[in-house]
């Protein structure tokens, strides 16, 4: 405790020095942490928004499906097996049919290819506004699209184009589908390049009946084990994307904290260097009244450490305003990321867990004792009297 305190008045005596490292030191903090929370944030977005839109609490997949294969598609569909038709009669789940097409807005002037999904309009299994595709005109089919997919195709509401598919005989047909609703799901996974147009319509156009591409449950809804060969699809298999892009990036956002780390070491570094230069006669008479040297070397190691805690407490004083307003107000994006294949929101809110916060300030407080450490080693080698006399270098 003596060391402590004897360590603190050292530190609040040094002046501006000491507030200058601080201040540095601090800084580097507020940043890790809020570059830290900035990245939590994304995380859990990206895992919300698959999951609310698209994942559900599971799905069953046709055997032949793969979403990243479209070859694959033509062959990805078949009846839905009948225990898994009984959630879908329970409303636990909603069969969707996925077929490829095209179509032709003529504002763009071109053909374009899509994919054409069918889904129930009273499904209430994920957060797509189905219930507009109920909206039907008798001699158009009612489509529902996203943002992008209307900005790409330069359609808006009501507007009419055509659409082309291939039954499941392998013949071709066309017919005129008009836009019921544009939806704004922040999720381009199911924006870019697909349309959805009522699931009885799309088995009636391609001589599906019955037949689906694959099945998403309700969040909460226990998947069974999927009969007939088909697939069983947990949320973790369903979000491995983004889990997958989150680890494939972490070492990059880890390598954005070296810098602000190394500024702050570099000034403590600098600083313990000078003062014990600068106070080699006091190191000396408190060798020459009998402390030990590894109690000298602790007492200019709590010094540098101490430096840590005080950037800690001056970080949170203007640090915790700046997190509150972003996590609640979020932060505003400059551009629309889904056009890049980003699931980012308009607003991205940063995350601050109680982990993230522990581990900024060991991770800060550690490195701070260490290099506050390295220089003191060399009070070991200095002899008393040479101290003294102001020649130990």
């Amino acid at each position: 405790m003596l060391t402590f305190r004897l360590a603190l008045k050292n530190l609040i005596g040094a002046g501006t020095r000491t507030w200058l490292n601080v201040a540095v030191t601090s800084l580097s903090f507020v940043v890790i942490v809020f570059v830290s929370g900035y990245y939590q944030g994304f995380i859990e977005y990206a895992k919300n928004i698959v999951i609310r839109t698209e994942a559900g609490g599971g799905a069953y997949w046709h055997p032949e499906y793969d979403p990243k294969d479209p070859f694959t598609i033509d062959d990805a569909h078949g009846p839905v097996p009948a225990a898994i038709a009984a959630q879908v009669e329970a409303g636990l789940a909603m069969p969707v049919l996925v077929i490829q097409g095209a179509i032709y807005p003529e504002a763009t002037g071109r053909m374009m290819s899509v994919l054409i999904k069918g889904i129930p309009p009273d499904q209430a299994v994920v957060d797509i506004p189905s219930a507009e595709l109920s909206r039907a005109s008798e001699d158009a089919i009612p489509v529902l699209i996203g943002t992008n997919m209307a900005r790409s195709a330069q359609v808006n509401m009501g507007d009419r184009f055509y659409i082309r598919w291939r039954d499941a005989n392998g013949t071709y047909d066309a017919d005129i589908g008009e836009v019921t609703a544009i939806m704004d799901v922040e999720n381009y996974q199911i924006d870019n390049g697909q349309i959805w147009i009522p699931l009885d319509r799309l088995r009636k156009l391609a001589l599906m009946p019955g037949e689906a591409t694959y099945v998403a449950t309700a969040r909460g809804t226990e998947l069974i084990e999927a009969p007939a060969d088909w697939l069983t699809r947990d949320i973790t298999f369903l979000i491995q994307d983004v889990l997958q892009a989150v680890e494939a990036d972490e070492p990059y956002a880890k390598f954005m904290y070296a810098p602000m780390l190394a500024l702050a070491a570099m000034g403590i570094f600098n600083s313990q260097v000078l003062s014990i230069f600068r106070r080699r006669r006091e190191i000396g008479t408190l060798m020459a009244l009998g402390m030990p040297r590894g109690r000298v070397i602790g007492l200019f190691t709590t010094e540098g450490g101490l430096h840590s805690l005080l950037a800690i407490i001056l970080g949170a004083i203007y640090g915790a305003p700046l997190f509150i307003l972003t996590a609640v107000k979020g932060i505003p994006m400059p551009y629309d990321a889904a056009e890049i294949g980003m699931l980012f929101g308009k607003r991205l809110f940063p995350v601050f867990p109680a982990g993230l916060l522990l581990g900024s300030v060991i991770l800060v407080a550690g490195v701070v004792t260490v290099v506050s450490y390295l220089p003191s080693r060399r009070i070991a080698k200095m002899k008393p009297t040479e101290a003294l006399s102001g020649r130990s270098n």
